[in-house]
């Protein structure tokens, strides 16, 4: 299995070899490690590694595979990237936090997009669709909200992470 933890600017590329029991062969980029695991309690993990003891605790960071790390002298948050997680994040595209641009991760194709600047739309309505690797993918909105700007047009090839539409949350009126 081949996953990918982000820690601040760091990405390390793992992969597990081998799993017997709470023993595990992974490799860590070009270096490869025997360790055996045990959680022994919920978030909790005791962890052997060449003759060493490390005691650590992981708490849920609040979004897809995110989570703080905590051992004896230091503490982590990290992101857990899993084919699982790749193709979630996909599909939901990427709203940058603060700006409210959703973008693609990786480049394609518009499709379609159902839309029209101006157009108010519910959380999980589909925006827009691009078609990317031979899968078409529905990006859809993150909360309610209405659409500020269409950066793209039908038919338009992108690159990754390139603006594709601008969201502002809707207001209540009172």
């Amino acid at each position: 299995m081949h996953l990918e933890v982000k820690s601040g600017d760091r990405t390390a590329r793992m992969e597990i070899i081998q799993q017997v029991g709470s023993v595990y062969h992974v490799r860590v980029d070009e270096r490869e490690y025997h360790l055996d695991i045990e959680q022994v309690s919920k978030g909790i993990y005791s962890i052997i590694n060449e003759g060493k003891s490390i005691n650590m605790e992981m708490i849920d960071g609040g979004t897809l595979n995110s989570y703080k790390v905590n051992t004896i002298k230091n503490y982590f948050e990290i992101e857990v990237i899993d084919a699982r997680t790749r193709y979630l994040l996909s599909t939901q595209g990427d709203i940058h936090q603060g700006h409210n641009v959703i973008t693609s991760p990786m480049p394609g194709k518009v499709v379609k997009i159902p839309v029209n600047e101006g157009d108010t739309v519910e959380k999980g309505e589909t925006v827009i669709v691009v078609s990317a690797m031979k899968m078409e993918s529905e990006y859809k909105a993150p909360f309610n909200g209405i659409i500020k700007h269409i950066f793209v047009a039908e038919g338009t090839i992108i690159e990754g992470h390139q603006s594709l539409i601008e969201m502002t949350p809707e207001t209540v009126k009172e």
